[in-house]
């Protein structure tokens, strides 16, 4: 007879399959932007938060906050950002109230990419998590997920 996992060693199993799960999602959804619209899962966030907290309030986000957001150091959101700057994807201004303070904001061509590419990200998404689904270590996280979802 075998004897339960401990729990700590449960916790530190359901956290590797959650992983993993995110990486194959990631993975998957990645693959589909970059080959449909030149886009990363990073480019494709940044854009995504940029726009949602501009739309959503109104407000801008510090580079800290965006770092934040999308998970990534403060240099590599910066490179990030000047890189889609570059391709003309998003735009930097001097905060009128304190010049010190810049921020970013999406321009009419990162709109219309992020509008082109929604589609593509939410039909990867749900054929990586369909087929994560079939993988008894990831079925419960994904109904987590969907459960989650629900509310």
């Amino acid at each position: 007879m075998t004897a339960a996992p401990a729990p700590s060693t449960a916790l530190a199993q359901n956290w590797c399959a959650l992983s993993a799960l995110h990486e194959g999602i990631a993975d998957h959804i990645e693959r589909r932007l970059e080959a449909e619209h030149g886009l990363t899962v990073r480019e494709f966030s940044l854009l995504t938060v940029l726009s949602r907290q501009i739309e959503g309030k109104g407000e801008h986000l510090q580079m800290r906050q965006v770092a934040e957001a999308i998970v990534l150091s403060q240099s590599a959101t910066t490179r990030l950002v000047t890189r889609m700057e570059d391709r003309g994807l998003l735009k930097r201004k001097i905060c009128a109230d304190d010049r010190r303070g810049i921020y970013t904001d999406v321009t009419e061509a990162g709109h219309a990419l992020l509008e082109a590419a929604r589609p593509t990200h939410d039909r990867a998404l749900a054929e990586a998590l369909e087929r994560a689904r079939r993988n008894p270590d990831f079925k419960p996280l994904v109904e987590a997920l969907e459960r989650i979802g629900d509310h």
